[in-house]
């Protein structure tokens, strides 16, 4: 009897959904025992064609981590589509939009000026940026002209589910070990939940964080920090202390990590299943957590935060009810 085939494939990521796959260490080995490894452009050295001459439905599973940007991405994840029997939103970039879909706030010509243009650590005169198709000579016979071809970029980053159907959500940058071991177990053994589930505690982080005993019932801030440049009290709920913790919007499954090294949560995990959009739950809690009913002072507060969109929809903008520019 054949091996289950697996496919690995990233979009627009970071590659720590890679590193995450790597960092299962000798707890990787019975999976890659029992699986056939189809692609993984990462690690592998496997074509778009061997996956466009399989059956469709062959790949048991395709593991697709990154948010959709890019024509070439779009093409690979409606061919890993057509060839899976599963395919799996790995991570926040793929489940949300992540970092990336922040750019949903600007314009494609805007980044691509500030990444080429404006740039201080970027010596660019002649203001070239990246083209779709550029002519080239072949050899040394100049009279021989070549086509060079790159991928065109969308002027909005997606989510994949607004792109391809998808059957399971792991979510965090990057999922974490044993959500992960968890996910593959249950697709090997065919013990999995309904099809749409993010396969994570449904919870609040705040319910597995260390911290949650010192959360108080009522919160009263008068000022929100940052942490690089106040003193953490590692004992004390991160909330209460004013740093922007979004552990109450977030889902549980991660182990409070970043908490446990004294960085307040960042979202990463996404919300709850109740919650639609996590920026907007987290903004309605802020709300009413400011300790005060005077406008100016209320206005004061509020400047404290000094970045809300990177806070609030640091992960998930392209997912959210706000969605960012749809730009043509």
């Amino acid at each position: 009897m054949s091996k289950p085939k697996i496919a690995f494939y990233w979009c627009a990521s970071c590659g720590g959904c890679e590193e995450a796959i790597v960092d299962l260490d000798v707890d990787i080995l019975p999976v890659v025992g029992a699986v056939d490894i189809v692609l993984w452009p990462i690690a592998l050295d496997f074509k778009k064609s061997d996956i466009e001459g399989f059956q469709d439905g062959e790949i048991t599973v395709s593991f697709i981590n990154g948010a959709v940007r890019t024509e070439e991405q779009q093409e690979m994840v409606h061919l890993l589509r057509k060839k899976s029997k599963l395919v799996v939103a790995f991570g926040a970039c793929s489940q949300l939009g992540g970092i990336p879909g922040l750019m949903n706030f600007s314009t494609g010509k805007n980044m691509m000026d500030e990444i080429y243009k404006n740039s201080p650590i970027v010596n660019n005169t002649e203001g070239t940026i990246p083209r779709t198709k550029c002519e080239v000579d072949l050899g040394d016979n100049k009279d021989e002209k070549g086509e060079l071809t790159l991928s065109g970029m969308f002027n909005h980053v997606y989510p994949l589910d607004q792109i391809i159907d998808v059957d399971y959500y792991l979510p965090g940058c990057a999922p974490t070990k044993n959500i992960v071991v968890g996910a593959v177990n249950a697709i090997l053994t065919g013990n999995l939940p309904a099809k749409g589930t993010v396969l994570s505690p449904n919870k609040a982080l705040c319910e597995e964080c260390k911290l949650n005993s010192t959360k108080p019932d009522k919160f009263t801030i008068k000022e929100f920090k940052r942490p690089h440049l106040h003193k953490v009290d590692p004992d004390k709920c991160l909330l209460s202390q004013g740093f922007i913790c979004m552990g109450i919007a977030t889902r549980a499954g991660c182990g409070a990590q970043c908490i446990s090294a004294n960085m307040p949560c960042e979202g990463c995990f996404g919300p709850t299943d109740n919650v639609k959009d996590q920026g907007a739950k987290f903004l309605s809690a802020v709300a009413s957590m400011i300790d005060t009913d005077d406008e100016e002072e209320i206005k004061r507060v509020i400047d404290t935060i000094d970045d809300p969109a990177g806070y609030f929809y640091r992960f998930s903008l392209a997912s959210s009810i706000l969605q960012g520019k749809e730009n043509k």
